[in-house]
């Protein structure tokens, strides 16, 4: 096996390939404490990429309730209990994964220690759909906090990660990552459907299909993304939770690059299960409201930093204006500047893409309307 460095572990791992970092890289941010779960992403993508045969229980994007939500079920607790001690030393100025990742776990004779989900794991795509955690008792009332009751919502897409275990764990070499832009697809002329994709994938986000003999998996939308138009589930997010774009790697971080900006720079936005070693490219800002010790074990050690950088919003206008460009257009915007209380997207090459105010404008009308003698009413 190959060594990398993995900088969301803070240090080397081994993996089945040499590190091949693309020319610029997918990725994402989403904003978890906007989602409200209307599952317009998952329809938006459903009704473009799967509709056809075979396709039936096939979501390329989900969205689910944690923590009892899963599809399919159980995709993240059968592997963390399979993983053991996944510890991190924090003692220096970076934190460390000092734990094993899916592919240093993999038993002997096998390259991924993963697992693959039954036919009925997939039955139930919103299991657990509001359910929450704790309870709230009769006569209590919430203040200020969910300290007693809590559930939030995580839209899902497939990570495109930059060591990906579909890729590493596929015996046919039928899954490629793209290098000029990283992201992973499935090429279906020399896919044979041994599932060790589905097996190996730990985010399992990518499906058999039993009527052509292959895997499918999302694509980023690529068609879009290569003439600067965001996927499908991010220009039809109500919410405004998404932003895609291109990620550089810390040491090239630039401030005026979005996500560079949000992940690097603010490390407001966390990867999801890093500790599984395939550095996924899809980013979360962590629910305020949610107790750490469940979301530090799902983003990582940097939980509660990025909790208060995301609460500090309301007094850092940069990281404010910047998530005011939280669907703001339908274009990508790689570039992005706020001049006083105007925030701009731009394109790789300047161009005005969008411009939002940092707060928009209230205009309170009087009651009483002089022009027509009447008094306005707040009803139909």
């Amino acid at each position: 096996m190959a060594r990398v460095n993995n900088w969301q572990l803070g240090r080397e791992m081994s993996y089945w390939y040499p590190e091949a970092r693309p020319q610029k890289q997918f990725a994402a941010v989403f904003d978890t404490n906007k989602c409200i779960a209307c599952q317009t992403c998952t329809l938006a993508c459903k009704t473009t990429w799967t509709s056809g045969k075979g396709q039936e229980y096939m979501l390329w994007n989900n969205v689910e309730t944690k923590p009892y939500g899963f599809y399919p079920l159980a995709w993240d607790l059968n592997l963390l209990d399979m993983l053991g001690g996944q510890n991190w030393d924090e003692s220096g100025e970076l934190p460390v994964y000092t734990g094993s990742t899916i592919f240093e776990s993999a038993p002997a004779g096998e390259r991924v220690l993963g697992w693959r989900p039954a036919e009925e794991d997939y039955a139930y795509a919103n299991v657990g759909e509001d359910d929450c955690a704790g309870q709230v008792d009769g006569g209590t009332s919430l203040e200020n906090s969910h300290d007693m009751a809590w559930f939030y919502y995580m839209a899902r897409i497939c990570n495109h990660c930059t060591y990906p275990a579909c890729l590493a764990s596929c015996p046919r070499g039928s899954i490629y990552k793209r290098p000029e832009d990283g992201i992973v697809l499935v090429d279906q002329g020399r896919c044979r459907g041994y599932q060790e994709c589905v097996r190996g994938c730990p985010y399992k986000k990518v499906f058999y299909n039993a009527m052509t003999g292959t895997s499918e998996k999302c694509i980023a939308c690529f068609p879009k993304m290569e003439l600067g138009i965001q996927p499908q589930c991010f220009v039809n997010c109500i919410g405004k939770i998404r932003m895609a774009g291109y990620l550089n790697t810390p040491e090239n971080a630039r401030e005026d690059n979005p996500l560079d900006y949000l992940i690097h720079i603010k490390k407001v936005a966390l990867p999801l299960f890093p500790q599984f070693g395939l550095e996924p490219n899809v980013y979360y800002i962590p629910p305020v409201h949610v107790p750490t010790s469940f979301t530090g074990q799902m983003f990582g050690p940097g939980v509660a930093k990025a909790i208060e950088t995301y609460r500090s919003a309301a007094t850092d206008a940069d990281l404010a204006g910047l998530l005011g460009l939280f669907g703001s257009s339908e274009r990508v915007m790689t570039r992005w500047r706020r001049i006083g209380e105007t925030i701009t997207g731009l394109d790789d090459d300047g161009n005005v893409l969008v411009s939002v105010p940092l707060r928009e404008p209230v205009h309170i009308r009087p009651a009483f309307d002089p022009v027509q003698q009447v008094t306005r009413m707040n009803c139909t």
